[in-house]
């Protein structure tokens, strides 16, 4: 049920029964939309981690697919960013597994075709706790995002999977190249939530899909 009844809620064009994967789009009908996706991994984290309370297992490739096919787009690749846990010069046991958790899921993604690029965590100390923040992930994905034309010239636009108003001047700098940008998000009417609504972000892409926890649901991983 929507929020408002004036609120813009992208509507999909034509519900498809094929599931859509990433190929040789030569034979596709002509209303699907070509799109390269560009997943914030850390904001995809922490939106999981929100509508579920334990530990839940998906399979992020068919998560992506099935947001596209409800949107009526073909993906010809996937982005996601990213940065490894942060290190010391010797590594405890716990900043090992970690490693070896962020690997695994590495490899996973790898092995389904989807780009890891990576930026830095670094370590700050505040007091007498340390806080770790991912440096140079955004920078990367702009970067990708206003250069999706020189790697994949007959896309007809891109999804950004995000919150992070931050990418604002990304979407405009993409419109002046007339690559049209469609927004994956969540938001809620909370004060002070970290998912409190951006319409900044929202206004400046050309649509955008409210993802929800049946999207995750859909693309569970049961053991």
């Amino acid at each position: 049920m929507r929020e408002n009844e004036n609120e813009k809620i992208y509507k999909p064009r034509i519900l498809k029964e094929s599931m859509i994967i990433p190929g040789d789009s030569s034979e596709l009908p002509d209303d699907f939309f070509k799109v390269v996706v560009f997943i914030d991994n850390a904001y995809l984290i922490r939106l999981k981690n929100y509508f579920f309370k334990k530990k839940f297992k998906y399979d992020l490739k068919n998560f992506i697919l099935n947001i596209a096919e409800k949107n009526n787009f073909f993906v010809e690749k996937i982005f996601i960013y990213d940065a490894p846990p942060f290190q010391t010069e010797n590594p405890s046991d716990k900043e090992n597994k970690r490693k070896e958790y962020y690997d695994r899921f590495a490899g996973f993604f790898k092995k389904q075709g989807i780009v890891l690029r990576e930026g830095r965590t670094q370590r700050l100390r505040a007091g007498d706790k340390f806080i770790y923040k991912q440096k140079g992930v955004d920078m990367l994905l702009g970067i990708d995002a206003v250069s999706v034309l020189n790697d994949f010239p007959n896309v007809d636009g891109i999804v950004l999977l995000t919150g992070d108003s931050d990418f604002v001047p990304v979407v405009e700098k993409l419109k002046i190249q007339n690559v049209r940008v469609f927004l994956w998000t969540y938001f809620d009417r909370i004060r002070s939530s970290f998912f409190s609504r951006s319409n900044y972000l929202i206004k400046s892409v050309e649509e955008y899909f409210k993802l929800t926890k049946n999207d995750f649901l859909e693309a569970e991983i049961k053991i």
